[in-house]
């Protein structure tokens, strides 16, 4: 086991990025990463959102990373904006394609999900989960 820095910052920084490159080596059949599969998922199981930052509201995400994200999967036909053209807003919705490409890539986040729980164990994952959503509403 490497040793942990004195930053509790680093760690939590080393460790999400060590959790994005595992579930992104479990979701490259599916050419998405973590980010976009998220984005997908939000899609699949909300319906279409009237805005970016109504998705980011919901995935409690900033904007310009939910933006940037979008870009690649709106030029692949994955999502599409239903807006009424001219308007000023979007209406972001998953394609028929990307429905079923979310489909797909969710047996492979399955996947990414039971190894995660192997190593650490379902115990340790529940309290990691609870400690993680105490962090996030820290004020």
């Amino acid at each position: 086991m490497k040793e942990p820095s004195s930053c509790n910052c680093l760690n939590l920084r080393r460790a999400a990025l060590r959790m994005t490159k595992l579930y992104d080596k479990y979701l490259t059949p599916s050419g998405l990463t973590v980010t976009q599969f998220a984005l997908m998922n939000h899609l699949f199981q909300h319906g279409p959102m009237s805005s970016v930052s109504e998705l980011a509201s919901l995935m409690r995400l900033d904007r310009t990373t939910i933006a940037r994200n979008l870009r690649p999967l709106e030029r692949a036909g994955i999502i599409a904006d239903a807006s009424i053209p001219g308007t000023r807003s979007r209406e972001l919705k998953l394609t028929q394609s990307g429905a079923a490409r979310c489909k797909e890539a969710v047996k492979l986040w399955e996947d990414a999900q039971r190894s995660i729980e192997d190593t650490i164990g379902q115990e340790n994952i529940q309290r990691l989960t609870e400690l993680l959503s105490a962090i996030e509403n820290f004020e």
